[in-house]
This record gives C-alpha cells, structure tokens and sequence, in this order.
C-alpha cells in the first residue's frame, strides 16, 4: 500500500492532482487516508504535462499501417530513442 510505504496518514497529506477522467472519479475508487483528490478541470489537457508528448509519440504512426503490434512497437521505441537523443 502506498500510503505505508510512504508513511501517508494523519500527520502526512498528500494531495493527488488527477484528470476527471471516469476511473479516478468512479465511486469504486477507494481513496486512503491521507490522500486527497485535486481534479484538473475538464477539457485541459495544456494542464496535464503528459499530454504534450502525444503529438511527438504520434507522429511517426498516423496515417500509417503496421501488420503487427510489434511492428507498431519497434516504431514508437525508435521515435522514443529519438526524443531522448
């Protein structure tokens, strides 16, 4: 559990920012203590940082066609390989 691991409860908060997404505002969510959910508002993901990777990580995929899913794999890694360069 993250909240042992990091010691998370009473007298040690953390407040989680999240997108509003249906899996992080499911009533199933089961939120522990100590954890608070801060939502980003809706349609923004200029918010999210994650987002901006999308249109580089895309690129070299669209418009494309792949007989595999590894061919689709060997593509993104060499696309991810060029971003880290």
């Amino acid at each position: 559990m993250p909240d042992q691991h990091f010691g998370i409860g009473e007298r040690k908060q953390v407040i989680l920012v999240v997108d509003q997404a249906g899996w992080h505002s499911s009533p199933k969510v089961k939120i522990p203590p100590g954890i608070h959910l801060e939502f980003l508002p809706s349609h923004s993901p200029e918010l999210q940082p994650a987002e901006r990777w999308w249109t580089l990580t895309n690129e070299p995929i669209a418009n494309q066609s792949f007989e595999s899913l590894a061919q689709v794999e060997e593509v993104l890694i060499q696309r991810c390989c060029q971003i880290m360069d």
